[in-house]
């Protein structure tokens, strides 16, 4: 198909296939891609010294608790001793990879990007809990020479301010503590001959907090186009700005959905492009739910992660979609319920009986339906986790 991740390429091949009246092959392009875009792979390397958290930064990155059967075995003593992958639990096309500490015996610094198989990687993150050491800094440097991307992030920060706190009662203040943290993290660096470093404070328990954010808009910016909707869609929701991120790379697709849903309307068989549209739906609106966080286990470790019982956020989501489970029936009883699309659906199947016209009656009022419907289903959905988030960090809705 040409260059697949080309969106320019795409839409051109598309556009000649429909001009040339050949609307099977316009399908199937589409189809390519939409299958295509939901398996990009995105593997990202964690790695750290026993004991800087690293195993809960890749739980908390994927959503997961650390008492999940699906997490990354976590503790005090060094848990990691193999390099080991742990997808998304809801977009398995993105990995997180639980790397072993750098410099143990097994894998010495002079080897470790060989033996650990940094080609499949695209981006590391090296974790500390106090200081970077000379180890990190060798780390960064080789990955640097191998023109990969890497981060420093200083976790466990929610610790140092709550001891902070402790011992300065009367004169704890947070922004310097967190000043006086990062700029020694940075001279730390330093004087281990790392020039200008970039270090992100986090908290693994508290990722709205701090510098996650920070991390989380760093990391969008500098992966490619395909890999960043991957990378947007996998992560927690953690903020209004990431929410509506979320909702812009769904959108974008929306119109590659709706040629595909007209295409198959061109079929001048009775009944086929609504099963179609609802089938193409029905992936779609899945695909919302679980980026959005509005499934049951997102809301639940949303809940473990704020405090906030389930059943509170729950009850702030309005829209019918967001459920576990998404049916043909129950796209098709929200279709009914809104006049305007179920109008075009009924003109749609009515065109098909009218010569010579018809088809291409059918095909437009496919497109504009299905489009229509994705716009509204994806606008509900990304309020409601709008209203879980507020919910959830008790913010004013």
């Amino acid at each position: 198909m040409g260059n697949l991740f080309s969106k320019r390429s795409v839409e051109d091949e598309v556009k000649e296939a429909l001009q040339n009246n050949d609307e099977a092959l316009a399908a199937a392009k589409i189809q390519e891609y939409l299958d295509e875009e939901k398996s990009i792979p995105l593997n990202i390397a964690v790695t750290g010294e026993s004991g800087s958290g690293k195993s809960t930064f890749v739980n908390a990155i994927r959503g997961v608790d650390d008492d999940d059967e699906r997490a990354a075995p976590t503790g005090t003593e060094e848990t990691t001793t193999e390099v080991t992958s742990y997808p998304h639990p809801n977009f398995p096309n993105v990995t997180v990879w639980d790397l072993p500490g750098i410099g143990t015996v097994k894998f010495p610094a002079a080897k470790y990007l060989k033996l650990v198989g940094f080609e499949k990687f695209d981006l590391f993150i090296i974790v500390s809990s106090e200081r970077f050491r000379e180890n990190d800094v060798k780390l960064a440097k080789e990955i640097q020479k191998m023109k990969k991307k890497f981060y420093f992030v200083r976790s466990k920060i929610d610790n140092d301010i709550r001891q902070e706190k402790k011992k300065k009662k009367n004169d704890f203040n947070e922004d310097r503590t967190l000043g006086r943290i990062r700029e020694y993290c940075i001279q730390g660096l330093q004087r281990l001959d790392f020039e200008s470093p970039q270090v992100f404070l986090v908290s693994s328990c508290e990722l709205h907090l701090y510098d996650f954010p920070k991390l989380l808009r760093t990391l969008e910016e500098e992966l490619p186009e395909l890999k960043r909707d991957a990378f947007l869609i996998a992560m927690p929701n953690i903020s209004l700005e990431m929410i509506d991120k979320k909702k812009k790379a769904f959108k974008s697709k929306i119109k590659y959905v709706a040629t595909l849903s007209a295409a198959v309307a061109a079929v001048p068989v009775p009944g086929l492009s609504i099963a179609v549209d609802l089938s193409l739906l029905v992936g779609a609106v899945t695909r919302y739910v679980f980026g959005f966080g509005l499934n049951t286990s997102s809301l639940k470790r949303m809940s473990n992660y704020t405090g906030v019982p389930y059943e509170e956020l729950r009850n702030v989501i309005v829209s019918p979609l967001a459920a576990e489970k998404i049916t043909p029936d129950l796209v098709m009883k929200i279709l009914i319920q809104t006049a305007s699309i179920a109008a075009l659906m009924a003109a749609e199947e009515a065109s098909r009986f009218i010569p010579i016209l018809g088809i291409l009656a059918s095909m437009a009022l496919s497109f504009t339906a299905t489009y229509k419907a994705l716009n509204i289903f994806l606008d509900k959905l990304a309020e409601d986790a709008q209203r879980v988030l507020q919910k959830a960090l008790g913010w004013n809705t």
